[in-house]
């Protein structure tokens, strides 16, 4: 396992219908690297940090992890795991193949 995974990942809202995993330091900090500047606010901030500092080994992985759940929860993005779960298997698909 990798040092820097989270121990389950968390889930948020992207955009309208996209929802994306957040399962390491790697992809808290792109994302909160990514979050619009004219939202950016102190949790932001603090979340930030808290994962270059477990990035660097000043902090544990939890921290972050926690940081990061703690953001997504005050910006509104949070996902419930279950929630997402159900979502996806509501969704009925062709398979793949081109009806014509």
């Amino acid at each position: 396992m990798n040092a820097e995974a989270f121990s389950t990942s968390i889930f948020v809202k992207r955009a309208t219908y996209i929802v994306q995993e957040i399962a390491s330091l790697a992809d808290a900090i792109e994302f909160l690297d990514e979050w619009p500047e004219d939202r950016r606010d102190l949790i932001h901030e603090t979340a930030l940090r808290v994962c270059y500092d477990a990035h660097d080994g000043r902090k544990p992985v939890s921290a972050a992890r926690n940081a990061f759940l703690g953001f997504s929860e005050r910006a509104g993005i949070f996902i419930d795991p279950t929630s997402a779960m159900r979502w996806i298997a509501a969704c009925t698909s062709g398979g793949g193949k081109i009806q014509v």
